[in-house]
């Protein structure tokens, strides 16, 4: 059993779509989790339609959807105050250096973040370099397990099968709970399940064949 989860990505609601299933369910096994969470997605395009926010008002906006999703995972949050799109440009060994400070104090058996050059967006594959590099940098028989999570269309047949396949249906109500505190970027994306849902009308099932399934592999140093 892990003994302490450090959730490491870029943006407000890329835990919530990306792991709030596995994070669930090491919340019910009462393993704590830490979402260290690199920007507040402050430069997203979505500003709703009618529109609700601008670019002074949407940072405050996603702080606080940031909040009520961690709140709703029963996770601790550390913002690491990184500034949105920009993190590619970051000196890599400064944010490296800035991350394994952050896990020695922590002290986690796993580490989950982006796979780098396999997670579609700049900010994720920067930082989930980074976050490898911070573990990496650690005192060998302290590093955690690292779990990296690749995202592009093809990267099973570039990568082969992911190692950690965690089917997450059971925990699916308090994925979707998280997923719709994120309200500014929810709303667009479940439309587009309203939009494609082909197999099924309803969207909570076209959403759970989606988003069902949660997938890593195991970071090998």
């Amino acid at each position: 059993m892990e003994k302490h989860v450090v959730v490491i990505y870029p943006h407000p609601d890329d835990e919530s779509f990306g792991a709030a299933g596995t994070i669930t369910k090491f919340r019910e096994e009462g393993v704590p989790v830490t979402y260290l969470c690199g920007t507040l997605g402050e430069m997203g395009r979505n500003m709703g339609s009618p529109t609700f926010a601008n670019r002074e008002t949407l940072p405050e906006i996603r702080k606080e959807e940031l909040i009520n999703a961690c709140e709703a995972l029963d996770i601790e949050l550390q913002m690491l105050g990184y500034r949105d799109k920009t993190l590619e440009f970051e000196d890599r060994q400064m944010v490296a250096n800035h991350l394994k400070g952050l896990l020695e104090d922590i002290n986690p058996s796993l580490v989950i973040t982006h796979y780098p050059e396999h997670a579609v967006h700049p900010d994720h594959n920067a930082l989930g370099a980074a976050a490898i590099e911070a573990v990496r940098l650690m005192d060998e028989d302290k590093r955690p397990v690292v779990w990296v999570q690749a995202i592009t269309n093809n990267y099973d047949e570039e990568l082969g099968k992911p190692d950690v396949r965690n089917d997450v249906t059971a925990y699916f109500d308090q994925k979707m709970k998280a997923i719709v505190a994120h309200k500014s970027q929810a709303d667009g994306i479940l439309g587009k399940f309203r939009e494609n849902s082909e197999i099924t009308a309803d969207i909570e099932e076209a959403a759970k064949q989606r988003l069902g399934t949660e997938q890593f592999y195991i970071w090998n140093y």
